[in-house]
């Protein structure tokens, strides 16, 4: 009988996590901005977790995957087990720290390894076992139900810039994706930062990839309401692929920098 105090209290502890997103007060829905975060594997973020990057902000949030609003802690994302830290966190931050008057929620969509092909509606990627475009596209409604859509962040590219055939042809089905996404939301002058692919010495970028790198460069100039993050000086985690924690962390800063370089222009 001796345990029955320390199992209700175990209990009670429980049952308070399992309600935490229960817990989570919203802010008047103007004062709500929304951060849709999609791409591949280096939106989602690969980086090893540390423990600042478990202290939530109290003016960012993220969406979970049953669509439940909760603390911004990474990983955000839950597309693959190797889900880590991601540029999501350190952008969301930025942007509070920007404007103190808001609180920032994020709605983590990305899909690892997807081609920008799997974005389109309908279809289904077996590797995240997911619909990368029919989710993204409900969970963000659903967000859309408590805050106000401000941004669109974007980064992949690595899966098209294998073969001339895709690398070819991806400038175009990019932008077609840019369209599609705001038409989607009723957003057409919504704010859209790219960020470019890894540039690690171990691995030189063949033909395709700076052809793939060139629509993400150009992309400012030729869609309006568009910006470009620059990967420059950036390590990887030992995989010549993915970055590394710290190098995520400051990619969310200068995602956050072309945002609101938008946002002021508008």
């Amino acid at each position: 009988m001796k345990r029955l105090p320390f199992l209700l209290c175990l209990l009670a502890t429980t049952l308070a996590s399992l309600n935490a997103a229960d817990t989570v007060e919203l802010p008047a829905k103007e004062k709500f901005h929304l951060y849709l975060l999609i791409g591949q594997s280096n939106m989602a973020g690969r980086g090893t977790v540390e423990a600042q990057d478990k202290v939530p902000h109290p003016r960012v949030l993220m969406q979970d995957k049953t669509g439940a609003w909760v603390p911004a802690v990474d990983p955000l994302h839950s597309d693959k087990t190797a889900a880590g830290v991601g540029l999501g966190k350190s952008f969301g931050i930025a942007m509070a720290e920007n404007d103190p008057s808001v609180t920032i929620g994020l709605i983590p969509c990305a899909h690892g390894g997807s081609p920008i092909d799997a974005w389109q509606p309908g279809v289904f990627y077996p590797p995240t076992k997911g619909h990368p475009w029919d989710d993204m596209v409900k969970h963000t409604h659903l967000a859309l139900e408590h805050g106000v859509l401000k941004g669109i962040l974007w980064h992949q590219g690595e899966s098209d810039s294998g073969k001339p055939e895709t690398a070819n042809a991806y400038e175009g089905k990019f932008h077609d994706l840019i369209q599609r996404v705001r038409t989607e939301f009723k957003a057409p002058d919504v704010p859209f930062v790219c960020g470019q692919m890894g540039i690690f010495s171990e691995k030189p970028w063949s033909a395709d990839k700076k052809r793939v790198d060139k629509a993400h460069r150009d992309l400012p100039s030729k869609v309006p309401h568009t910006g470009f993050a620059n990967a420059e000086g950036f390590h990887h985690r030992g995989d010549s692929v993915h970055f590394d924690s710290a190098s995520y962390r400051e990619f969310g800063k200068r995602y956050a920098a072309e945002m609101i370089r938008l946002q002021a222009a508008r």
